[in-house]
C-alpha cells in the first residue's frame, strides 16, 4: 500500500535532514487489511518552507492553512501534514489555537490523536512502525481506546467518531472511553460533522446498531438522536414482534437494510428510512382494553412529522427529506401485499405513490415481520420483484399524455389535472392506450357536463 508520491517527499524530506511517516487510518486500516484511498503523511524535522519547497519540486502545492501546517499536491489523494500542538478554545469540533512544531517529536505528535488505534506511524521509505500507546495491541483485541484524558475531551466529535469505528470494524469501546464520553457535552457539534460521522456508521458497517448501542452505553443519544432512543421500551405485540421492543426491532432493521445499500437508488436515504421507519410508534402505541393486545395503529402516517424533525436536524439534503417523507407512510404496504397478494392494480399503485418503487422492495425485505414460534418471515419478496417487474413493464408501454387529450379535441381546462389523473389511473390498471384514451375522453366529457349543469343551477 505504499504511495510513491509519498515516497518520492520522503527521500527529499530525507534528504533535507527530516523523516516522513505514514499516518493515522492509513496505517490502522494497512493492518486491518483493508485497502485505503485517502493517504496521510506526517513530515517531522524540517521547517514549513522547507516543505513547502519540496511539494513545489514534486508538483503543485495546495495549502489548507500554512498556519496549521496542512497541505495536499494538485491530483493526488494524499494529505501532507507537520507536527502541531493543539489547545482548545471553545467547545466545538473546529475550536482549537494550532502550533504547528516540526520538531516535537513521534510521541507527543501522536498523542494528540483520538484513539490508540489512530496514533499508529509508519516510516514511509523504511516501514519501521512508531506505536507509543498500544494501539497495535488494540487493533488485534479489537478495542477502541483513547490515548489521552485531557486531550480527548476537549473535542467531542471523538464521542461519535468511537461508536462509528467501532460499527465500522465491529470493535467494542474500553470501559474508560466509555465512561469519559458520559461527560462530554455533544450540543455544540455542526449537524455536518454529525451527518458525516452518521453516515459512514450507516453506510460502512456491517452492523449499523452498534453505533447507536454504543452511544446508548455512552448515554449520548439525547443531543442528536433523542427519537432514536425514545424507541426503548416501547413495547410491540410478541405475535409479530418477537423481538422486543421498537428499539430492538429498530437495530435489527437497520443491520439487515446494510445489505441491501447496494441495491438502492440512494443508500444514505435507504438507511435513514430504515433508522425513522417506526418513529410514529412513540405517539401511537397502545394497549387495546378489551384483549391487551398492543397496537400501533397509524404510526406509519403519524411518524411523518417526527421522521422529518429528526432528518432535518442531521443534514440539509432537502433530496433526503424529500425521500423520508415519502416512503415512511408506505413502508407497511409491501409486506401487506406480499402476504395478501392484491389485484396487480393495487401494487402499481402502491409503487407508483413511492418516489424509489425498487427500494421500496428492499425495505421491505429489511423489515418483514417474523411471526412467533417460526424462524421464518412472513411475506413473499419474490412476489415483490415480480410486482416490480411488472409495475416498471406497466409503466414503459404507451399512454394517454396531455397532447393526446388535445389532439382528440379536448381543450385545456382548470380540470385538466383532474382529467389526466384519470388517464394515469387506467395506466396503473393496465389498460391499452386506444381505450384508455377513449374512455379518459368520456369521463372529461361527463366531467365537464357536470360542471355545466353545476353552474347552470348556482345561476
Amino acid at each position: 500500500m505504499a504511495n510513491s508520491t509519498a515516497e518520492k517527499i520522503a527521500k527529499s524530506v530525507k534528504d533535507a535532514g527530516g523523516r516522513t511517516f505514514y499516518v493515522g487510518g492509513f496505517v490502522r486500516d494497512k493492518l486491518l487489511g483493508i485497502e485505503s484511498k485517502d493517504v496521510d503523511i506526517e513530515v517531522h524535522g524540517i521547517e514549513p518552507d522547507a516543505l513547502y519547497s519540496i511539494l513545489e519540486s514534486i508538483g503543485e502545492p495546495l495549502s489548507f492553512g500554512k498556519s496549521f501546517g496542512v497541505y495536499t499536491l494538485k491530483g493526488e489523494d494524499l494529505d501532507i501534514a507537520m507536527p502541531r500542538r493543539e489547545r482548545a478554545t471553545g467547545r466545538g469540533h473546529r475550536d482549537f489555537e494550532i502550533e504547528v512544531d516540526p520538531f516535537i517529536g513521534t510521541c507527543a505528535a501522536a498523542k494528540r490523536r483520538d484513539f490508540t488505534i489512530n496514533a499508529l506511524m509508519e516510516d514511509v521509505l523504511t516501514g519501521e512502525m512508531i506505536d507509543h500507546f498500544g494501539g497495535r495491541e488494540d487493533l488485534s483485541r479489537g478495542v477502541i481506546r483513547h490515548i489521552d484524558d485531557a486531550s480527548f475531551i476537549e473535542d467531542p466529535l471523538r464521542v461519535l467518531r468511537a461508536a462509528q469505528f467501532a460499527a465500522r470494524f465491529g470493535f467494542e469501546v474500553d470501559s474508560s472511553t466509555i465512561e469519559l464520553c458520559r461527560g462530554i457535552d455533544l450540543s455544540a457539534l455542526s449537524k455536518e460533522r454529525v451527518e458525516e460521522e452518521l453516515r459512514k456508521a450507516l453506510l460502512k458497517a456491517d452492523r449499523p446498531s452498534i453505533f447507536f448501542e454504543i452511544l446508548r452505553s455512552m448515554d449520548k443519544l439525547g443531543t442528536w438522536f433523542p427519537e432514536i432512543g425514545q424507541l426503548i421500551g416501547i413495547e410491540q405485540d410478541p405475535v409479530f414482534h418477537p423481538e422486543g421492543d421498537v428499539w430492538t426491532h429498530t437495530m435489527e432493521v437497520i443491520d439487515r437494510a446494510a445489505a441491501f445499500r447496494d441495491r438502492v437508488s440512494d443508500p444514505f436515504c435507504f438507511m435513514l428510512l430504515a433508522l425513522v421507519h417506526d418513529l410514529g410508534k412513540i405517539v401511537t402505541t397502545a394497549r387495546a382494553e378489551k384483549d391487551g393486545r398492543i397496537h400501533a395503529y397509524g404510526h406509519e402516517t403519524e411518524g411523518v412529522p417526527i421522521a422529518e424533525e429528526f432528518v432535518k436536524r442531521i443534514t440539509n439534503e432537502k433530496d433526503a427529506v424529500d425521500y423520508i417523507n415519502n416512503m415512511v407512510p408506505l413502508h407497511m404496504r409491501p409486506n401487506v401485499s406480499a402476504y395478501s397478494k392484491p389485484p396487480l392494480k393495487s401494487t402499481n399503485r402502491m409503487f407508483d405513490a413511492a418516489k424509489a418503487p425498487g427500494d421500496l422492495v428492499w425495505f421491505a425485505a429489511a423489515d418483514k415481520p417474523v411471526f412467533a414460534g417460526t424462524d421464518e418471515f412472513s411475506g413473499d419478496n419474490e412476489f415483490l420483484l415480480e410486482r416490480l417487474r411488472a409495475y416498471e413493464e406497466t409503466m414503459a408501454r404507451p399512454y394517454v399524455a396531455g397532447r393526446d387529450l388535445i389532439a382528440a379535441g379536448l381543450e385545456p381546462g382548470e380540470d385538466f389535472s383532474e382529467i389526466l389523473a384519470h388517464a394515469h389511473k387506467l395506466r396503473l390498471a393496465g389498460t391499452e392506450k386506444e381505450s384508455a384514451l377513449k374512455q379518459t375522453l368520456a369521463y372529461a366529457r361527463n366531467l365537464r357536463k357536470k360542471e355545466r349543469s353545476s353552474n347552470g343551477r348556482e345561476i
